[in-house]
């Protein structure tokens, strides 16, 4: 199922570092994404050749999480980080379609049902034989990021890796 050739993560998402995320995520605390950059920026580039990354592009959300919103906090990070790698951003490369339910309230074998087809590739030749750098806010199980990934590599991109700013712990 695991499509992302390589992924990383800035922190845990636990403790206080949820309750800022969740705030930055739902109640427009829009104001940390600099800092979250900063997090996002040091996993990448520990983790990464950047050289070797030739564009950056956020999962996308659903209309209505950004109509209700008003943004999606994964394209300004991604966004952000593109900047400072000196990267392309492709902002309108992939789509989501459809309306998945929320992935928050699902298991992981429903998580990876749910998003299924659910992402579609509107410009291939910007991430045919690349390397792209995916970006989100929250990984919990890799179901979007896996699908979205696959969905890039489907329309021929090379490689794909993944930077989240947390990763869901599980106990």
């Amino acid at each position: 199922m695991y499509e992302i050739d390589d992924a990383a993560s800035a922190v845990r998402f636990e403790c206080e570092t949820r309750e800022i995320i969740n705030g930055y995520k739902f109640k427009n605390s829009i104001w940390l994404r600099d800092d979250f950059v900063d997090w996002i920026e040091a996993a990448a580039r520990s983790r990464f050749d950047v050289a070797a990354i030739d564009a950056v592009i956020a999962i996308p959300t659903t209309l209505s999480h950004r109509i209700n919103r008003g943004y999606n906090q994964s394209a300004l990070l991604a966004e952000s980080l593109a900047k400072r790698l000196d990267r392309r951003f492709l902002g309108s490369a992939v789509a989501r379609t459809g309306h998945p339910k929320r992935q928050s309230s699902l298991s992981e074998e429903e998580r990876a049902e749910n998003v299924k087809g659910t992402f579609v590739v509107r410009e291939p030749e910007l991430v045919r034989g690349r390397t792209i750098l995916l970006v989100d806010d929250i990984m919990t199980t890799g179901s979007t990021l896996s699908e979205c990934a696959k969905t890039l590599k489907d329309a021929g991109a090379w490689r794909v890796w993944s930077v989240t700013l947390a990763r869901s712990v599980r106990t």
